[in-house]
């Protein structure tokens, strides 16, 4: 698996050419990186309280709540699905929507947030979109060139 692509072209006895490098460790590593700091942006937001500057800066965009967690919850599963293996992807997306749970309970308990079984029902829709999303664009000819040593 690779996403970061180093290009190199030059002259060759044979004329130009274009080699293609791939770093599947790093893009791991930056695939997780993303990963933790989607993760960690989902527990601030939620846990943040309604009249803060950052959510009153996302209320400005006029977009509805339940697609925001549909959207944060996509891409807490979005992200595993599209490179690492079967038993992980399951166990993030089984943990992405506990954690929508929890972080609703939380904001049932912190006094300034609202506490909504819709948003749980969004977060959990979010997640499935996520895997079915993402495990398919692995199988993918595009999907696998870029992510995939071949």
């Amino acid at each position: 698996m690779s996403i970061i692509i180093i290009v190199r072209t030059g002259a060759g006895a044979g004329g130009r050419y274009t080699e293609v490098v791939t770093h599947p460790e790093q893009t791991r590593h930056v695939l997780r990186i993303l990963w933790s700091i989607a993760i960690l942006v989902v527990v601030i937001g939620s846990l943040l309280p309604s009249s803060s500057l950052p959510m009153r800066a996302l209320d400005r965009l006029h977009i509805p709540d339940k697609f925001e967690h549909f959207a944060a919850y996509a891409v807490l599963a979005f992200l595993p699905a599209i490179h690492e293996r079967k038993q992980f992807i399951i166990a993030a997306a089984l943990g992405a929507a506990a954690l929508g749970v929890a972080l609703e309970y939380s904001q049932l308990y912190s006094g300034w947030r609202d506490f909504e079984y819709g948003d749980m029902i969004a977060d959990a829709i979010g997640v499935c979109f996520g895997v079915a999303a993402g495990v398919p664009l692995r199988a993918t000819g595009m999907a696998r060139s870029v992510l995939f040593e071949e």
